[in-house]
């Protein structure tokens, strides 16, 4: 199904990108922001944040963000990661479950008092909360209609 195809390449594509971009932080990248404390309110959000995360932690989210995006194209056999279809079924369903739950806590008020500095709050209620929801679907989507090895 060319749908199944289209699913899978674009949240590839998108985990990828966000991998990307952690990695970019991790090098010490402002992008979307001027400064520091600006890349750090926008992105991360906590009460007084001052500066991003370790270099370290933005490198651990974009291989996890790298690994996840190898999953779609596992599950549509376009690029085989030679895992057991137990095991694989199982890493779609924490995947979705993971960027859903991400997605959802976005509009928590209990998210939202330990996340509450802007652009932050603002960016997580437009953005990357409905994009968690978007990838988070975009995974039960894969799991319902395109599973090449069942």
């Amino acid at each position: 199904m060319f749908a199944v195809l289209i699913v899978a390449i674009g949240l590839t594509a998108t985990l990828w990108a966000l991998a990307a971009l952690h990695v970019y932080w991790g090098d010490g990248g402002l992008w979307p922001e001027k400064d520091p404390v600006a890349l750090a309110r926008t992105v991360v959000g906590a009460p007084g944040v001052t500066q991003m995360p370790s270099r370290t932690a933005c490198f651990a989210v974009a291989l996890a963000l790298f690994i996840a995006g190898l999953w779609p194209l596992d599950m549509t056999g376009v690029v085989p990661v030679f895992v057991s279809i137990g095991l694989s079924v199982l890493a779609g369903y924490v995947l979705a479950a993971v960027f859903l739950v991400r997605g959802v806590a976005a509009y928590l008020p209990i998210f939202r008092k330990h996340f509450p500095e802007e652009p932050f709050a603002t960016n997580d209620r437009r953005l990357y909360g409905p994009l968690c929801l978007l990838i988070g679907a975009g995974f039960l989507f894969l799991l319902s209609f395109g599973w090449s090895g069942i």
